[in-house]
Parts: structure tokens; sequence; C-alpha cells
């Protein structure tokens, strides 16, 4: 076939660009060689052709493997790029800084929408906010979608997620510039986040979705040995999740892909700081959708206020909501009333411990990734870094010289480090306290703390790097969402155990150590529902793996195996095994029952679960003298 050509033809073009490099090598080097005395030791094609051809041979497995799963050319999907989205976007009408807040004041039925760095408008400038009604009504439509949608094979479910996944490896750099315009971030940070780990889910879900709920065969007892047992995932219907802002593409993707390749229909409450970008990502996965003929009523997405999510909470099947702690008790009480099983991500305190024996350059390049990714708004970053004595000094020198050289600005319009706070200057100011307790409290602050005042225009937190911090203080304790390296000094191993402990947030946290049995006994100690060894965050780039926390960062799993049957119902099914043999009941337990009939049963206990052969053969004799024994009569 056509497809199968293109693999092919793909794969060997691999090994002819392999090649062609690998000749390409060989003339430079014998070029520098008579230029220069310096020799480059590049691999030599006639001194190394076959690891070329190993190599080839890779990619070509690879290229192999990628377009069996992803497959091969389809229909694409076309969507107007909203303009905003340029670079060189000049906004119409902009918000002055003390009035760049999503509340209208004259208008409470609709939500704000502008760029956090400059305060232009965005769009229509306003979202509608959902009442209950409107809510209960696209919960409704969701509910006809899905009837039909269940009906779908795994195999066009998978179409469907494939015609995503095409789009946004074709759009990545429109995607971060929406994600940019709405939120702030940088492009690299919203490749990161948004786009990367996105990709690598919809992988996953196609290479191992079907097999996770396919109906799985348990396991039966000798007592019903005569049975077979499975258990079944079944949809649970109309899925809801209350989403944030801080990765607004992904956090609404990822539920998406989950819910609608398990056979569920979708209505996410989407951030009121993140409406905008909300509703293009929206109309990608609703495209995606129609494009195959199927409903776009599937996923839906609603925007509001609190009340707006406190409305969705009953009207769903089961409900995932991502935010603070404060909120997840108010979900939780909602649910309640209902009974709506809930899955809550509530944040996290993150720590690394640096221990004296790490790769000390990577740790520093980690710490700087881990910290001021998205500025510091990423749950899974990095707000504490728990640092051994011997080796503080240092580290604390080397961060600083780092942290002072990050530069910030509009993403748009300029390459930067750090963008603005989504959330604008109520949450800049809320860190300032922070920080401004902290340094009263004896911590020294070594670059920023403040809002940036070159940038007036916009929301920008300066890059913050606060040390000789103790666990005591708040900023030690509370999760500070911001761009804020927090530095805090440990004796020994059971120290800085102690004080990663000593957070009620448990969701996730770093050990770097290049003894990898120090680290992992440290790990071990740590209260977490996640955690990795010389590395951060990487756990959620294994999409195999479940996310999630203890404590008050919340509990049960969105991701990997256990992310995905979540979505369903596990149902025990038991049938008989051979055809012809089926349970009967014996004649001391057929009602009316009998003198004998408790004999029988503990009979049948000890038979089975006595201790020792004279117990079981114990067991066999009442057995037979209760099966002996005659049944009353009946008048």
């Amino acid at each position: 076939t056509v497809h199968t050509w293109r693999i092919f033809a793909m794969g060997l073009g691999t090994v002819v660009a392999a090649v062609i490099n690998a000749l390409c090598i060989d003339f430079i080097n014998n070029a520098v060689s008579k230029l220069t005395p310096i020799s480059l030791e590049l691999p030599s094609l006639t001194d190394d052709v076959g690891s070329y051809l190993v190599y080839s041979g890779l990619i070509f497995l690879v290229v192999v493997y990628r377009e069996l799963l992803i497959g091969g050319r389809r229909p694409q999907l076309k969507l107007q790029d909203p303009p905003e989205a340029a670079r060189d976007w000049v906004p119409a009408k902009r918000l002055a800084p003390a009035d760049q807040t999503i509340q209208d004041p004259a208008d409470p039925t609709v939500i704000r929408m502008f760029d956090p760095t400059s305060g232009g408008v965005l769009g229509q400038g306003v979202a509608k906010v959902y009442s209950e009604s409107d809510v209960k009504a696209t919960v409704e439509a969701a509910r006809v979608a899905q009837a039909e949608w269940v009906k779908t094979s795994f195999a066009e479910r998978g179409e469907v997620l494939k015609l995503i996944n095409d789009y946004i490896v074709r759009n990545q750099d429109l995607i971060c510039r929406v994600a940019s315009r709405d939120t702030g971030k940088t492009m690299v940070d919203g490749s990161f986040g948004e786009v990367l780990t996105t990709c690598e889910k919809i992988t996953w879900t196609l290479s191992n979705g079907e097999a996770a709920l396919s109906p799985e065969s348990r396991g039966v007892g000798m007592l019903t040995i005569h049975k077979t047992a499975q258990v079944e995932y079944q949809p649970m219907g109309v899925l809801g999740a209350i989403i944030p802002w801080n990765y607004p593409f992904h956090n609404m993707l990822g539920q998406v892909i989950s819910a609608i390749y398990s056979g569920n229909a979708l209505v996410l409450k989407v951030s009121e700081h993140s409406c905008w970008s909300s509703e293009f990502y929206l109309r990608i996965v609703q495209e995606a959708l129609q494009s195959r003929g199927h409903s776009p009523n599937v996923v839906q997405a609603v925007t509001g206020y609190g009340q707006t999510g406190a409305a969705l909470i009953p009207a769903v099947d089961k409900l995932t909501f991502i935010g603070s702690p404060a909120v997840g008790k108010l979900v939780m009480r909602t649910a309640a009333e209902t009974l709506t099983p809930v899955v809550l991500e509530l944040g996290g305190k993150d720590a690394a411990i640096v221990c004296d024996d790490c790769d000390f350059d990577q740790v520093v390049d980690i710490a700087m990734r881990g910290t001021f990714q998205n500025c510091g708004q990423n749950c899974i970053g990095l707000e504490r870094l728990v640092v051994h004595s011997n080796i503080y000094d240092k580290f604390v020198d080397a961060v600083a010289a780092k942290v002072k050289a990050l530069s910030q600005g509009p993403p748009l319009s300029s390459t930067v480090d750090c963008g603005a706070m989504t959330m604008g200057a109520n949450e800049i100011a809320r860190i300032e306290k922070l920080v401004q307790q902290a340094v009263d409290s004896g911590a020294r602050l070594l670059a920023g703390g403040k809002r940036n005042s070159t940038l007036p225009e916009g929301s920008f937190m300066e890059p913050t790097l606060l040390v000789d911090v103790t666990r005591d203080m708040d900023i030690a304790r509370n999760e500070v969402f911001g761009p804020v390296m927090t530095v805090i000094r440990a004796k020994d191993d059971d120290d800085a155990v102690a004080i990663v402990n000593s957070t009620p947030y448990g969701l996730g946290g770093s050990v770097f150590s290049l003894d990898y049995a120090r680290a992992g006994a440290i790990g071990r100690r740590l209260r977490t529902g996640m955690m990795n060894l010389n590395d951060f965050g990487v756990n959620y780039l294994c999409q195999s793996l479940p996310f999630g926390g203890i404590n008050i960062s919340g509990f049960d799993r969105f991701a990997g195996i256990e992310g995905i049957r979540g979505c369903c119902n596990p149902r025990a099914v038991t049938s008989d095994k051979v055809t012809g043999v089926r349970t009967a009941i014996p004649p001391p337990l057929q009602y009316p029952v009998g003198e004998s009939g408790f004999q029988f049963v503990s009979g049948l206990i000890s038979m089975f679960y006595g201790d020792g052969v004279a117990a079981r053969i114990g067991g066999i004799v009442s057995l037979i003298i209760a099966s002996t024994k005659g049944k009353p009569k009946q008048e």
C-alpha cells in the first residue's frame, strides 16, 4: 500500500542521510587535519562504518514504529489563527494596570480577557459567566453525545487523537503563542509544559490505552474453580474537570485524551484567567471530532467563577479538580451531597534534597529550570532547595549568579527567561509579603523580591533568590507559585528529610546524590506521592506513571494506567468456565434450611481453609455427615 511504501521510503532515507552525514564527517576531518594540528576526533565512516549502520537501523525502526502508531497521511485540521497570537499584534484597546482584573465591576455576568504582559484586550474582551442552568444544559448535551460516542471502537477514538496530535506537531509555534498571549509564559515554557507533555500523553495512550481498558482476567480460588473472573472497565458517562490556568493547553488536553479514549464525554470548567486561549484549544478538539463525523458536544467547556464550577460538580459522573487545598475542600463538600467521586490535585511544596556528593553542575541547572519554569507557576516546581551544609555556600554562589542574569519581559516581543504572573497584581503582592516576612525573620534576599518596576504595563515579578530560609518560615511552608528560589541549609540527611516532611503538602520531590543507594534511602523517607532521583519532574514525562500527591496535595491519580482506568467503573464479572458446569445450591443449604446447614458450611470452610491435613480431613467428614442428614419436612 501507499502507507507501507511511505514507511520504507522514510526508513531508507534515514540510512542514506546517515551515510552522507558520515562522508561529510570524513571530509571535515581530512580538511581540518591539513589546516591545523587540532584534531576534532569526529567518528570516521571508514573507521566505524558498522556503528553508522547500527544507528541507521535504529532510526529506521523508530520511524517504522512511529508511522505505524501515529499512522500515515490523513486529513489535516485547519483552523483560523487568532490574530492576537501574532507576534506583531497591536491591541486596539489596553487595560490600565489598575484595571487589569478579570472581574468587571459594572457587569458580574462576564469575565475580562486580557494579555497579562501588556493589558491588551483579547478577543471580544469578555467571556460569558455560565449560570447553573447553562451548566446543566451543557452536561445534558454531553450525555446525548456520549450515548453515541461510547459505541465507537478504540481504533476510531485513536483516529481522533491522531488528528489532534498531527495538528499539535504542525502548529507548535501557534499553540505556544496562544498560551503566551493569554498567560504570559515564554515560548520555551510553553513548548515544555504545553506541547511536549501533551504529545507524550497521546503517544502513550495510543500505545497502551486499549490494553489498559480491555477486560482483565483475574484468578479464582479453589472454591470457585469452575468460574472465570474478569474486570471490565466501563465508561462512567460524562466526566467533569475544573482546571487551572498555568498550562491552559495541556490541562485541557490531558483531561480530553483520557476521557474520550475511555469512551466518555467531558465538560471542562476552564479557568477564568485563561478563557481566551481555552476557547481556541477547545476548537481544535471539536474540529477533530467533527472531521470524523462525531458530535462536538462530546467535549465542551464552560466559563465562569466559583458558582459555575459548583454547578458542574453534581451534574457529572466524576470530577477532577486541580487547584488549591482551600478550594479543594469546597469541591469535596459539594460533591458529598451527591456522592460524586472526585480526583483532587491540590498543589505542592516540592523540595529537592541536594547532597554533598551530587553532580553539582547538573543540580544547579536543574534547580534553575525547576524553580523558574513557567515563572514558578508550576504545581511540581521546586519550591524548596534543601542543600547540605558542605556545599551550601558554593551552591548559593552558583545560583546567585544565574538568577541575577535572568531576563524578563513580554515573551512574544523578545526572547526572555521569565514571563509574567498570570493572576496579576494581587498575586505579586502576596508573594512580596511572603518574601518580606522571611527577610524580617532572618533570611537573606540576594535577588529580586518585588514587582518589576521596569515593566509597568504588565504583571511581572522579578526572579527572586532567598537564602538562609528556615523550615518554620511561612515561605517554607506555603505554596509560593511564583519566581522565587528558596534555599534551606541542612546539617545531614536526617535533617534534610525532616525539613522536607515539615510541610502539610506531599506532591513530589527530588533527591540528588551520585550514591544511588543513599539517594534511594532518603527518597523512601519522603512523604510524597512522587519522587525523582537525580532529576526533577521527569515522572510526568513518563506517562505510564500515575500523577498525584498525598496529604493536602490531594488524592487519587490521573495519568498512567491508574489515571485512564479512573475514567471508568471497574465492574467485576464472573461466568461458567465450562458449559454445563454451573453452581448448584447443595441440599443442606436449600430453603427451608435444616439443622445440617451450618454444619455443611462449617465443614466447607475447614476443608478449604483449615490449618493442616487433619483439619481439612475433618472438614470433609463434616461435609459428608451434613450432606447425609435429611432436610426438614415441608408442611
